[in-house]
């Protein structure tokens, strides 16, 4: 995607997100993904224009079942979210954040978990080898992805949020 903006902003948007997630190692068509998630599918295929346009999503193949054209998508390629303005990334984190509510609801924490929240000080290299290898984890989970429903599979949620904070926060509390 390059410094292309669509695509951030693709990503950021709840449903978009939630559709992602349905598409790790699966193909799904519009009605397929309106059913899965509860919404029409004129919002269904709107919101995967959207994917398709960002080149998140890409058609996999189209057949004429019953007179229509159904066309059925994968995910594409994940992009890294490097060399986006920082408002853009700042609307998908907080896309991420809706997201990461909706799903807290239905977590299973007697499962193995992990939580995690701080505020830290480290020495500029020390934080970029951390987030190197949080994007390496990142990469690792989602190349293990199942296709949704997978029977035996156990569904997870994660949500990664790391980012360096503006001095100006620290001296406002001091």
């Amino acid at each position: 995607m390059g410094d292309d903006v669509r695509g951030l902003r693709a990503f950021a948007h709840p449903v978009r997100l939630r559709m992602l997630s349905l598409l790790r190692g699966r193909l799904m068509s519009a009605s397929d993904l309106a059913a899965a998630l509860g919404i029409a599918h004129g919002s269904a295929s709107y919101h995967l224009r959207q994917l398709a346009s960002a080149g998140l999503v890409e058609l996999a193949e189209q057949t004429m079942p019953r007179g229509g054209t159904e066309r059925t998508y994968r995910l594409a390629q994940p992009a890294a979210l490097r060399g986006f303005a920082q408002q853009d990334r700042r609307e998908f984190a907080e896309s991420a954040l809706v997201e990461a509510r909706r799903r807290l609801a239905h977590a299973d924490l007697s499962a193995p978990s992990t939580v995690g929240d701080g505020e830290f000080w480290l020495e500029s290299a020390a934080w970029s080898e951390l987030v190197e290898q949080a994007r390496r984890l990142t990469s690792d989970l989602s190349g293990r992805a199942l296709p949704a429903g997978t029977p035996g599979a156990q569904r997870v949620s994660m949500t990664l949020l790391w980012f360096a904070l503006s001095d100006d926060d620290h001296e406002a509390n001091q």
